[in-house]
């Protein structure tokens, strides 16, 4: 065994010792990714801040009560001098007092501007599953493209294999003949420079599948060293139509259903900038006690108040110096800005589904293609191994033709994953992504 292949089949030891390998298909890695992918968690957490944000005890709608108590103590000397010169003094005098009290505030009207701000919020919260849905469907593009990179490298490897033992094999050919005088040494060097090249690739090959595998794990939120293998099998059951791909797109693509989201949210700003135009009415109540034991200088040994109050306040801000109005406008002109957004982002969403759509219609041109490049290729090495085998073509077009197939292998994997990618695509952009069969 040579130094080349040594190394392989140490590098292929470690790479089959260890773990057991399990099978991760697509839905597998679907649903790791949205119980455990750091994004998507993050995403999710900021959901429930924005649910939070949007309960009624953030509302408004709620009184506020407070409380308070309190307790003092006094130990004073006290000298009295009267009018016409006598003084009194008293000395060690102790006194304290206790009081307590409970308060209700509670606004009754504040020109809707408290209706408009819970709705707002409301609107918020559904904003923020858009934003989460947009980092779901992100999140699931990278796994699917590191999933069918994995996919593709593992074919990849299958088929170098494959290459490597048709090499050895044309190696072991070379040498009987050379041992009983029908090849030349040149014949074996060239075999053994092949075996050695087939090798080195597949080693190559294998590093970037368990780089790929690593990386993986990591968008999964997994051990990054876990082995596994991947559904290599590829399904396009979609056929696209341009103008019902853009009417999709129009109603369920998540960037315009959240420039949809922040134009309700700026109309509910304008109401509430409004609303400050308006007087606000509120209730105020409280109950209080009050009891003072006092020292001797004071007429009363204790005294004791208890009692309930009411009342209601008007504030109208009439004139605030023209600020209430420069929101108004504000926002009015926030308003616009976002509704001419919202129109440049469906004119983008067309330009996006058109180009997706003929990316996703040449990768399939394009796959189909390569798919009968093997055949070919296939066609091709099979007549010409029979001939290297019956002397009838010489070893550098057997190698020629050996490279051809395995190349021609390589590009069918690369173009059946991108048309793949390319169909992901454009189901993100219809709004198709999270409900479709993977």
């Amino acid at each position: 065994m040579n130094y080349i292949n040594k190394i392989a089949f140490a590098f292929l030891l470690c790479l089959t010792s260890g773990f057991a390998q399990e099978k991760l298909t697509k839905e597998d890695a679907v649903n790791l990714a949205l119980e455990n992918n750091y994004g998507i968690l993050i995403a999710k957490n900021n959901v429930k801040i924005a649910e939070n944000n949007a309960s009624l005890n953030n509302s408004g709608y709620l009184p506020q009560i407070t409380a308070s108590a309190g307790a003092n103590y006094n130990l004073d000397d006290t000298e009295y001098t009267l009018q016409n010169g006598t003084v009194s003094e008293t000395n060690g005098a102790e006194s304290n007092s206790y009081n307590a009290s409970i308060g209700l505030n509670y606004t009754l009207y504040d020109g809707l501007g408290r209706t408009y701000n819970y709705k707002k919020l409301k609107e918020a919260h559904n904003l923020s599953e858009l934003e989460a849905q947009t980092v779901i469907e992100n999140s699931l593009l990278q796994v699917f493209s590191i999933y069918y990179n994995v996919a593709q490298l593992t074919e990849d490897s299958k088929n170098i294999k494959e290459s490597l033992s048709i090499s050895k094999q044309r190696l072991l050919r070379a040498k009987y003949g050379f041992d009983y005088g029908q090849n030349t040494k040149l014949e074996v060097l060239n075999a053994e420079v092949d075996v050695n090249n087939d090798s080195i690739n597949y080693i190559n090959t294998q590093r970037l599948l368990a780089n790929s595998k690593r990386d993986l794990n990591l968008v999964l939120g997994r051990n990054v060293n876990t082995d596994f293998t991947v559904d290599t099998d590829i399904t396009f059951n979609l056929v696209f139509e341009l103008n019902t791909l853009i009417e999709k797109a129009k109603e369920y693509n998540i960037e315009i259903q959240k420039a949809n989201k922040n134009l309700e949210l700026s109309q509910f700003d304008i109401k509430i900038n409004k609303s400050n135009l308006l007087p606000s009415l509120s209730l105020n109540s409280s109950y209080g006690f009050n009891k003072n034991n006092n020292d001797g200088t004071f007429t009363y040994a204790e005294q004791l108040s208890k009692g309930l109050n009411a009342g209601l306040s008007l504030n109208w801000n009439i004139f605030d110096g023209g600020s209430t109005k420069t929101s108004i406008q504000n926002a009015k002109i926030y308003e616009d800005n976002l509704k001419v957004q919202k129109e440049q982002t469906l004119n983008e969403l067309e330009r996006n589904v058109a180009n997706a759509l003929e990316v996703y219609n040449n990768a399939l041109f394009i796959l189909n293609a390569e798919e009968k490049n093997v055949e070919t290729n296939k066609n091709n090495f099979s007549r010409t191994e029979e001939k290297f085998k019956l002397g009838q073509t010489t070893s550098i077009e057997f190698r020629q033709a050996q490279l051809n197939l395995l190349n021609a292998q390589s590009s069918y994997n690369i173009a059946k994953y991108d048309a793949k990618n390319a169909e992901l695509i454009l189901l993100q952009l219809s709004g198709e992504l999270l409900d479709t069969d993977f």
